[in-house]
């Protein structure tokens, strides 16, 4: 008997800088889209809202009822193995068939040892133990690594200037990236099918 894949698709951090781009470009490829928030929005057009919170657990089955793909761009600098871990509890009992994941590049190469390390980088040790949750779910999965984007490096910059003397680290590279470009490269995965860890994605300038 052949398995039937739910065109339903789930986006965790569906309002979020990421989410934002990703929703509209599901519906444009015409998918029916969940996005699971921590508060009430209005439905639009192909866009239903569930009221769940990842952190505890709550909502977050009824949100991947009837799901088959999960877009999990959620994500914050601490607290993200356990929230990806009640998404996959709850993904692995409703049959979910993709998990999708966004990381960030560099997550298995900063060491992480100690509390300056872990104030300094944490982002990258809670994207890493993330990864290890899905890796390790036993759902068909897809992690893509990105680097850092736009907005944030500009927002880093302007926290920055505010100071009186800028601390500028020697040899410290950044090669951001559109968080467009992100967005469609996640729905391509999305709509494809489940592929592991797939290449970074950088912007092309250092």
């Amino acid at each position: 008997m052949e398995t039937t894949v739910s065109s339903l698709i789930l986006v965790t951090g569906g309002t979020g800088t990421l989410g934002r781009l990703v929703v509209p470009l599901l519906r444009e490829a015409h998918c029916q889209v969940r996005v699971l928030s921590r508060r009430s929005h209005e439905p639009e057009d192909g866009i239903e809202f569930t009221i769940g919170d990842l952190a505890t657990g709550e909502g977050v089955e009824s949100a991947v009822d009837g799901v088959g793909t999960i877009l999990h761009c959620a994500g914050s600098a601490k607290g993200d193995e356990e929230k990806t871990r009640n998404l996959v509890r709850a993904a692995s009992r409703a049959g979910v068939q993709h998990l999708v994941y966004i990381s960030v590049v560099g997550a298995e190469r900063i060491p992480i040892v100690s509390g300056v390390d872990r104030a300094m980088f944490g982002y990258f040790a809670s994207k890493r133990a993330a990864e290890k949750v899905i890796a390790e779910s036993g759902l068909p999965w897809t992690t893509l690594r990105a680097t850092q984007f736009h907005d944030a490096m500009l927002a880093v910059v302007r926290q920055l200037a505010k100071l009186p003397v800028i601390p500028v680290s020697a040899g410290f590279r950044f090669q951001p990236v559109d968080a467009a470009e992100v967005a469609a490269r996640l729905v391509e995965l999305a709509l494809g099918k489940p592929s592991g860890l797939v290449p970074d994605l950088a912007g092309p300038r250092i």
